[in-house]
């Protein structure tokens, strides 16, 4: 008897492998139960991180470093983190809307090795009304060097995104302040906003965190105009 139940659950993890990829389902449930309970809450303009390991199912073909298509995987996981831990997600779905993955770009630069450790910082870099945009590093567990950098395009739907965001700016949760100092000039480029925000919502000692919407980083805006340009393009095609 205790056999033929033992078959019978080999039986079913098995086809649930081979009908699933069950250790994906597994491990986003486990990022949301870790984000929504063991870890704090935080403000929409703070930086996530969380911690990955590259495994040997994670590299490719010529098996000493990650696959490609695993960046993207990974990725995944640090976007239902901070969706999480910020509440966007709920908030979206209170107003009634919902998001998709609207646009990717990805910047490979150097390998991360197997048995490796990385860590991946998401943070929010602008919106408009219908979508947000978000950064994501690789940063290598030792050296601190960002192997890998993508910028996604959150598509929202059925709800405005200003009024999402208004909500949660509002919110004040987890918002991070600084030290009371000299003030700072205000950020005139992208490259000075992403990287003031590493240090903080406000990211210079010294500059109280600021609630505003950021300006619209000069790649944020290059991609955009690409984008608009392959769709006139696949829409002359049709």
């Amino acid at each position: 008897m205790l056999c033929t139940a033992l078959g019978i659950v080999l039986g079913v993890v098995v086809a649930l492998y081979a009908l699933f990829e069950l250790h994906y389902f597994l491990r986003m449930c486990l990022c949301v139960l870790s984000a929504r309970f063991l870890k704090k809450r935080m403000h929409i303009l703070d930086t996530s991180s969380v911690v990955g390991l590259c495994l040997t199912n994670d590299i490719d073909t010529l098996l000493y470093h990650m696959n490609n298509a695993r960046y993207l995987r990974e990725i995944d996981f640090a976007r239902v983190d901070f969706y999480e831990r910020t509440s966007l997600y709920r908030t979206i779905r209170s107003k009634g809307g919902s998001v998709v993955q609207g646009a990717t770009t990805i910047r490979y630069r150097r390998f991360i090795r197997p048995f490796t450790r990385f860590t991946i910082t998401s943070r929010i870099v602008y919106w408009d009304n219908q979508s947000i945009f978000m950064e994501h590093r690789f940063v290598g567990g030792t050296d601190g060097f960002i192997h890998c950098i993508a910028l996604c395009r959150q598509r929202v739907m059925q709800c405005s995104v200003d009024d999402v965001m208004a909500a949660l700016l509002k919110s004040g949760i987890g918002l991070q302040t600084a030290v009371v100092g000299p003030k700072k000039p205000p950020v005139t480029s992208s490259t000075e906003y992403l990287d003031r925000a590493e240090n903080g919502a406000s990211g210079v000692a010294g500059e109280p965190a600021s609630l505003s919407k950021p300006d619209l980083p000069p790649e944020v805006a290059k991609w955009l105009e690409w984008n608009e340009i392959s769709s006139a393009c696949l829409r002359g095609e049709c």
